[in-house]
């Protein structure tokens, strides 16, 4: 007669302790229900890649730049495409990573299972003290995660940082292009338009300069899924006292800032 070996039992995961506020409960498990690596497979793609918030940049790149679109995805808003171009003789990946923290990390992500590993994102940002010019560069050299989707992806902490060679290789072409910038701490945070006085000033007491939507998203994916990312922003709208448009959007600008997001990518 032959003995029936009884069936390994499914492990279950260990039950955490509940936190007051579940964005703490953080998760340390490297695989998740929806995995992007089961969803996405690899495919041939540039192993750097620019994701641009300008989407006119974007499409002059598609109009005159020969950029061609070789991957993409589709949701409730429609095709978020790649593009792949040549740029100084190399293949460079140009994505645009959607608005705020939840959709540009899960566009990172889904970048970084096709194989892409190396990333600089470039955009504008408001800024919290007005002397820094519409244009003007900053380099964040980390980002206050006043978001949620980063919470997800690193155990709770006040900050994030960009991965260091992304830093270096940003400043460096910056100076190599004799260009003017600030590096700072910027404030990611999801409340668009519950960015209080005196919520500002708290974090421009903490060294913040600029507030965006998605750095510490960004930065939070890289350091989990071991790439390397870095960010470009130029000084847009101003908050450090009543709120200014200052009719940030100026395309030669967000063209410049593209062309040195691709240089020091492909530096990378």
């Amino acid at each position: 007669m032959k003995l029936r070996h009884p069936k390994s039992p499914q492990r279950i995961p260990k039950r955490r302790p509940a936190s007051p506020f579940p964005i703490l409960e953080y998760d340390p498990s490297p695989t998740a229900i929806i995995e992007p690596r089961r969803v996405y497979k690899s495919i041939d793609v540039p192993k750097h890649c620019v994701l641009c918030f300008f989407q006119d940049v974007i499409d002059d790149l598609i109009l005159n730049g020969g950029a061609r679109e070789i991957d993409h995805a589709i949701s409730e808003v429609g095709r978020h495409p790649v593009y792949e171009l040549e740029f100084g003789g190399k293949r460079l990946a140009v994505a645009h990573p959607r608005v705020g923290a939840p959709m540009a990390a899960a566009m990172l992500d889904r970048c970084i299972a096709r194989g892409v590993r190396k990333f600089i994102a470039c955009g504008g940002a408001g800024v919290l003290d007005s002397k820094i010019a519409v244009g003007h560069i900053v380099v964040p050299t980390a980002a206050i995660r006043d978001e949620g989707t980063s919470y997800h992806y690193l155990p709770p902490a006040r900050e994030v940082a960009p991965h260091p060679r992304a830093l270096a290789a940003i400043e460096k072409t910056l100076r190599r292009n004799g260009l003017d910038y600030i590096v700072a701490k910027t404030w990611t945070t999801d409340g668009l338009f519950r960015e209080t006085r005196a919520r500002m000033l708290s974090r421009k007491r903490e060294g913040c300069l600029t507030v965006e939507m998605e750095a510490a998203a960004f930065f939070a994916v890289a350091q989990f899924r071991r790439v390397q990312f870095g960010q470009i922003l130029y000084g847009g709208d101003d908050l450090s006292a009543r709120w200014d448009h200052r009719n940030w959007n100026r395309h030669q600008i967000r063209e410049r800032l593209f062309a040195l997001a691709a240089e020091a990518c492909l530096s990378m």
